[in-house]
């Protein structure tokens, strides 16, 4: 028995003992198949909740901040029970193609684009883990780390 033969043997005796749970292994299957490894991460640098603009309606907005080297991303989140609204604004402006990672949302599920004035909004963004995918128009990619909403 060579070493190969020893491993597919212990993998075996723990699949049948053991087994990895489907939902641990669908979670992990999900994690690889969202990372970018060439986008640039914007942390999260910013965190503070507060009343909205004059003039808007809904109590309290939520206020992110993410930054990498070039660019900063600006959102604020209002709203709340299961859907919220993402809105935010690139600096320097730039359009871009931004794009929600949510366990419960499909890659590309949902996306909204930036115009030129670096706006965008997201009007159905589901509570729970959530981080933003931004593809620039140069081609490069920024994604921002987890926040929970």
């Amino acid at each position: 028995m060579n070493e190969d033969d020893l491993l597919a043997h212990v993998r075996a005796a723990f699949e049948m003992l053991d087994p990895v749970p489907r939902s641990v292994l669908s979670a992990g299957r999900a994690a690889i198949g969202w990372r970018l490894p060439s986008a640039a991460l914007a942390g999260l640098t910013g965190d503070r909740d507060g009343p909205v603009a004059a003039g808007v309606r809904g109590g309290t907005a939520r206020t992110l901040t993410f930054t990498c080297p070039g660019l900063t991303l600006e959102v604020e989140v209002t709203g709340a029970g299961r859907d919220r609204e993402v809105s935010g604004r690139l600096v320097p402006p730039a359009p871009a193609l931004v794009e929600v990672r949510h366990p419960d949302v499909p890659p590309g599920g949902l996306t909204a684009r930036a115009g030129p004035g670096g706006l965008f909004c997201l009007p159905c963004v589901p509570e729970g883990p959530v981080s933003l995918v931004l593809r620039l128009a140069d081609e490069t990619s920024v994604v921002t780390s987890w926040i929970r909403l």
